[in-house]
């Protein structure tokens, strides 16, 4: 593309490029566009490169412009040759439009033939009164010569010798900030000093600008919440509604009735009229329709070819439309194949084209076309303002003008050629091939703009041209981090050393560079160059901690620890206040990157600068707790290594520890960590139990014995540990040794734990007799235990002493009223022997002593009433008991759970949602909202309500045998896996179906996965059996 400066003033794109274009073929195009003639054209060109005026010019068919310095972008000015002598006249001007001109300055109009114009402050300034009028009278014999009608004001070298006179000029314009005296150094000298105050006063506007910027932001954001909140919009008002739309199914979107108008004025009875068809109007329609056989006799007269007037029939609508539709169902078969249902017309090619169809509004237009206007009056009133230039562009691109776009920006880079934004943009709009030759002529003009040379470099398509672009701009900046970081990335690792080397030198302060020589550098020369990186750059911790982690690559652990400290010494000396917070953030940076010793050597370095004597446990805690949920397990297990060499005596920290070494741990490092332990609190007995019972679990039970004795001879009055031993025992099927035990433990005195295990072993191994003189001992002793009455009165059920149980459970209410398992088991026994009727009035009287309001485990009377209503057949009494139980319990998940099953399918979903209001986090609940989708077939709900369930009460075995029953049904083997997994690990010890398993005599030292299954199967005997 050349330029074309015309003598008319105007400028022309001729497009043609300069290396292919001779001199007649842009004649030609000239002419084409301008009508300029050809020797005019040559001429112009002539004058560019006298010197081939010569031969070769005369041959302007092999001459090409580029010859004549002609390239891409230049402009070619038509000169009109002046040979002296007598000239024409010159043709007249042509009358310019002067609605569309600029006015002179101190333009009135009207002023001349004498009226006053509209004048306004802005426009002439203050105190300036109107311009007196003339008077006609004495104008004739007292005017001057020259003066009189349309002589207007008085000439502006008067003008200018008044405005010296007074030393200003009252006629200047008013300007808005420094009021009348604008000009009254406009034509001094703008030096060095004047640059300089502008400078510190504008520092000054800023900086009290920002003194209160944050203020004001948090102020404003404020305001904007508050009146948000105040004045939601209709979308955020719906959006919950909105939200739940994803639910409906097809049909439920179908069933919505459509938008009718409803509005009163519609609803008006509109006053409707019914007139009668006349016979004419009958008789017509008629005869349209009838079917004419024979020919009119005035046709039949002219041939047949004649139509009565009289006879033309009325055209018939519908049967044009239906006509019209053939045709179209015609014209859309052609377009078909040969083959049956298929079409040459590609559907998804089809919508994607119109897809892609780009359509305009008016308002688009409108609004594209003002942005045009504005930007071209921006561009002219102000030139060298590049942000108009690159807007100007933009708004040609987006209306798809690129080749508009391309002139925008090729201007504006004419006018602000030192701007690097208007080179960047310049470079985007242009094409492929022409790209480079932009951003060469950008980097000529501007060589140290980094990113001029930046984008030059990814114009290059192989790695070598890039570097050599990177290369060129860093000998003109050498100082440029981003350079040399990218010249860095594409060299090779002998080639990145050199660069880094050369880096360093010219960018001595930055650490990046010094970081990245050092990883790039062999064991000694690394410590050379961060020695170097210390020098230059004193108070940056990154070196030190950069050298540590060289050291414990190379094996030299005892040095990293001399490193951190001496760093953190110097970095004090240097006045660098250490950042606690950083400290231990760059000690997790160092675990994810493998620097284990680094970490911990921060850890311990750093971990107590800042931190009161008296917060030190707390925090430490804390620390570790918050380091564990990021998944620092080093860091965490530093800081707690840390914080037991101060608090050698702190249980609650060794605890801790061990279950951060249980949880992540080896079981080496845990027996170590508990052995050290006991060491330093040998009165826990928590340390001893977890060594025992982690020696147990790997199978080592000699071993857990032995730290049992030792805990025995630590603490001898333990019955914690006493406990424990005879659960080790007893659980690896030794009985007698258990029995030993229990018996020491009860001579020792015993609580009545240890005389309720004492009767277990005996069911177990079958000894009624001392069971039941196990359990007579321990009541005289501990009549207050309802487990030692429980366990009585099954001993007796289990015997079919039914009586003796009814006068245990009656004994034993007697001493624990409060104890609801114990009525629960007396009204069970009556429901047994004396039907429901006796069962109803044993659960109301324990309803009537045990309130919700002091035995919160009251709902469990209520439930127990509505089932046994429910196993006779009384519904509606169950549904009265539901009522008054949810009244007196509201709040209790177990009676919602049965209220949902109880009430019928369609209305199960309106109660779960009240269920849910009620009490949101009640894993039964839950439990039978999971239920619900279940059994609707919605499987991933389900899943994720099941789950939600186990992580609210994971020590509830339904809930996991329900879990596991539901993935059995829907889930895959390593869903079931997973669940089964958790479940171990969970132990779960509670639930109604669990402990009647588990707690059987039959299923004693069974593993958890057994009784799992067992729950599972029982809950299906139970679903076949309803």
């Amino acid at each position: 593309m050349v330029f074309l400066s015309i003598p008319n003033g105007k400028t022309l794109s001729i497009d043609c490029n300069p290396n292919s274009t001779t001199i007649s073929t842009f004649e030609q195009l000239v002419h084409q566009r301008t009508d300029v003639p050809h020797p005019l054209v040559r001429y112009s060109l002539r004058t560019r490169n006298p010197s081939r005026v010569s031969g070769d010019f005369r041959d302007s068919g092999s001459v090409l412009l580029s010859d004549l310095g002609v390239c891409r972008f230049s402009t070619v000015i038509i000169q009109v040759p002046l040979f002296g002598g007598m000239q024409g006249a010159a043709p007249p001007k042509p009358r310019l439009d002067f609605l569309n001109s600029k006015p002179p300055s101190n333009y009135v109009a009207g002023l001349g033939r004498g009226a006053t114009g509209f004048t306004t402050r802005s426009d002439i300034g203050p105190a300036r009164a109107a311009p007196d009028l003339p008077d006609r009278s004495a104008a004739v014999t007292a005017a001057a010569p020259g003066v009189g009608r349309g002589a207007g004001k008085p000439s502006e070298a008067e003008d200018d010798e008044e405005a010296e006179e007074k030393g200003y000029d009252e006629n200047q314009k008013f300007d808005e900030f420094e009021g009348n005296d604008a000009g009254l150094f406009s034509n001094a000298e703008y030096d060095e000093d004047d640059k300089e105050a502008d400078a510190i006063w504008e520092s000054i506007d800023q900086r009290m600008d920002s003194r209160r910027k944050d203020r004001r932001e948090a102020k404003l954001k404020e305001e904007i919440e508050k009146y948000r909140a105040s004045n939601p919009k209709i979308t955020e008002q719906f959006a919950d509604l909105k939200r739940k739309l994803h639910t409906l199914s097809a049909n439920e979107w179908d069933s919505i009735p459509e938008i009718g108008d409803y509005s009163l004025r519609n609803k008006k009875k509109k006053f409707e009229s019914f007139v009668p068809i006349p016979d004419t109007l009958l008789e017509k329609a008629k005869k349209e329709k009838e079917l004419v056989m024979a020919l009119d006799p005035k046709s039949r007269a002219a041939g047949g070819s004649e139509t009565p007037w009289s006879q033309t029939p009325v055209t018939d609508l519908t049967a044009v439309g239906e006509g019209r539709g053939t045709v179209l169902s015609l014209k859309l078969d052609r377009l078909s194949d040969s083959v049956s249902g298929q079409t040459v017309v590609d559907p998804k090619g089809y919508l994607t084209d119109l897809k892609s169809m780009k359509r305009t509004t008016d308002e688009e237009i409108y609004d594209r076309n003002r942005a045009r206007l504005l930007y071209k009056s921006l561009t002219t009133s102000n030139p060298k303002n590049p942000n108009g230039w690159i807007a100007a562009a933009r708004v040609e691109e987006m209306d798809g003008k690129i080749k508009a776009a391309r002139i925008q920006i090729q201007k504006g880079c004419e006018e602000c050629p030192k701007n690097e934004d208007v080179w960047l943009e310049a470079c985007r709009l242009a094409n492929p091939e022409d790209a480079k030759a932009v951003i060469a002529r950008g980097v000529k003009l501007i060589p140290n703009s980094v990113k001029l040379w930046l984008e030059a470099s990814k114009l290059e398509h192989d790695e070598e041209n890039k570097s050599r672009v990177l290369r060129k701009g860093l000998e003109h900046i050498p100082d440029s981090v981003r350079l040399w970081k990218a010249v860095v990335e594409l060299a090779n690792e002998e080639d990145a050393r050199i660069l880094l080397h050369r880096a360093v030198e010219c960018c001595p302060l930055h650490l990046e560079l010094w970081v990245a020589l050092a990883r790039l550098e062999t064991y000694e020369n690394s410590k050379k160059v961060l020695n170097r990186a210390r020098e230059k750059l004193p108070k940056e911790p990154a070196i030190w901690i950069t050298a540590a982690k060289l050291e414990e690559a190379n094996g030299n652990p005892a040095m990293v620890i001399k490193i951190i400290d001496r760093g953190i010494k110097t970095l004090q000396r240097e006045g660098v206040v250490i950042d606690r917070e950083n400290w231990m953030s760059e000690a997790e940076a160092s675990e994810r990157a493998g620097s284990v010793a680094t970490c911990q050597a921060i850890i311990t370095n750093t971990i107590g600068i800042g931190v009161e004597e008296e917060d030190r446990k707390r925090t430490w805690v804390a620390d570790a707790d918050e380091c564990k949920k990021r998944g620092s397990i080093e860091t965490a297990r530093a800081i707690y290594a840390h914080a037991l060499t101060v608090f050698l005596t702190k249980k609650s920290i060794w605890l801790k520890a061990a279950q951060l070494e249980k949880s992540h741990g080896s079981r080496e490092s845990l027996d170590a960590l508990l052995r050290k332990a006991v060491t330093y609190v040998p009165q826990a007995e928590v340390l001893w139990l977890m060594g025992a019972k982690e020696k147990w679990l790997a199978g080592d039970v000699p071993a857990a014995r032995a730290i049992l004795q030792e805990a025995y001879a630590a603490i001898p009055d333990s019955e914690e540990v006493w406990l424990a031993a005879f659960k080790l025992e007893f659980e690896n099927k030794e009985p007698e040794r258990a029995r030993m035990l229990l018996a020491k433990a009860r001579e020792r005195g015993g609580t009545e734990r240890v005389w309720m295990k004492s009767a277990i072993v005996e069911r177990e191994l079958g000894n009624v007799e001392e069971e039941r003189k196990l359990l007579d001992e321990g009541l005289k002793q501990f009549p207050k235990f309802f487990k030692l009455w429980l366990m009585l009165g099954q001993l007796e059920e289990r015997l079919n002493h039914l009586e003796k149980a009814r006068k245990v459970y009656d004994t034993g209410l007697n001493h624990c009223p409060r104890c609801i398992p114990l009525w629960l088991s007396l009204a069970n026994l009556e429901e047994k022997v004396n039907g429901v009727g006796r069962a109803r009035a044993v659960l109301t009287s324990a309803r009537t002593k045990n309130p919700q309001e002091k035995n919160p485990q009251a709902a469990e009377l209520w439930l127990a009433a509505i089932r046994a209503e429910l196993r006779h057949d009384n519904k509606g009494d169950a549904e009265r008991l539901m009522s008054k139980a949810l009244q007196e319990c509201p709040n209790s998940g177990i009676l919602w759970a049965a209220d949902i099953e109880m009430t019928p399918r369609p209305r199960r979903r309106t109660k779960s949602l009240d269920a849910l209001k009620k009490c949101e986090h009640d894993p039964h609940v839950t439990a039978a909202v999971a239920k619900l989708f279940w059994h609707d077939k919605k499987v991933e709900k389900a899943r994720t309500w099941l789950k939600r369930t186990v992580t609210l009460a994971p020590n509830i075995g339904d809930f996991w045998a329900l879990y596991y029953k539901f993935e059995r049904q829907h889930g895959s083997e390593e869903n079931q896996k997973e669940v089964l997994d958790k479940c171990v690990a969970s132990e779960p010890k509670h639930g109604e179906k669990w402990q009647a398993i588990s707690k059987a005599v039959e299923n004693a030292h069974q593993s958890v996965e057994f009784i799992l299954k067992k729950v599972v199967a029982a809950m299906n005997n139970e679903e076949k059996a309803a």
